[in-house]
């Protein structure tokens, strides 16, 4: 770099600091009141008209996630990432302990063809793949819905139920307690073996454990991801060598340890 460019290179750097200074000293002015940058800004939760959805404090909703109108979701519950919940005409429901799976559409019916109202209702401890599409139907308690499952208006699953992956479930079909049903129309395959039944249980306590740990990366600010990125390039950059004397073996720096819980 030639003298010219040393001095455009001062001045710009000059420029920059004193932007920065001048921020720093009005966001200190505005106390209280000052924004704050987002990583995203993406809109999660949106009401409509008198319609707003209700999340349980420990419940876990990824950032570019959509949730409209009134829907509710309980606690240790988890809607993953390109999720969409729309309770525009009716509602959607889900319980405690139950995934969502990324890139799912829960909606809802206003009525069938009976006049019957049909909101989205979804119990405990269930798990829903992902790409699932889940319309006007009922989901119980420890139900599995496989990956890219359609279940359509007045469709019941029961307790410890399965809808296999890339199934079509025809309007008003009942799947029985303890069956696997699948194809396009979905159709009775055969029963569950005890350790599949097991499998559903197991499977979402895995995700309600995984949330936790996703839930408190995507809590961190702007300026953490920042500086967990210098001092993760910072020990990247140390002499292996010098790292096995001291006994670190290229773990982490101990600055970016957290308390978070680790997926099972």
């Amino acid at each position: 770099m030639g003298t010219l460019g040393r001095a455009f290179y001062a001045v710009g750097f000059w420029i920059r600091e004193t932007g920065q200074a001048l921020d720093r000293l009005g966001s200190r002015l505005q106390g209280s009141y000052v924004f704050q940058e987002q990583l995203s800004r993406h809109r999660t939760l949106m009401n409509l008209f008198d319609k707003a959805p209700v999340v349980d404090k420990n419940a876990f909703v990824a950032p570019s996630a959509s949730l409209t109108g009134e829907v509710y979701v309980g606690p240790s519950s988890s809607i993953w990432y390109g999720c969409v919940l729309r309770g525009d005409v009716n509602s959607v429901s889900i319980g405690s302990g139950t995934n969502i799976q990324d890139n799912s559409l829960v909606h809802v019916a206003k009525s069938n063809l009976a006049g019957k109202v049909l909101p989205t209702l979804i119990g405990d401890n269930v798990t829903v793949g992902h790409s699932a599409v889940l319309h006007g139907c009922t989901v119980e308690d420890e139900a599995f819905v496989g990956m890219g499952a359609t279940l359509l208006d007045g469709v019941v699953v029961e307790k410890h139920a399965m809808v296999a992956a890339g199934a079509l479930v025809r309007p008003d079909t009942r799947i029985p307690s303890g069956e696997v049903w699948g194809g396009n129309p979905a159709k009775f395959l055969r029963k569950l073996k005890d350790d599949e039944i097991a499998f559903i249980s197991q499977s979402a306590a895995n995700y309600a454990s995984l949330a936790q740990v996703h839930a408190a990366e995507n809590a961190k600010d702007f300026d953490k991801v920042e500086l967990e990125k210098v001092l993760r390039k910072k020990s990247a950059t140390q002499d292996g060598e010098y790292d096995l004397n001291l006994g670190v073996g290229g773990e982490a720096p101990p600055e970016l340890n957290t308390n978070a819980p680790k997926a099972s």
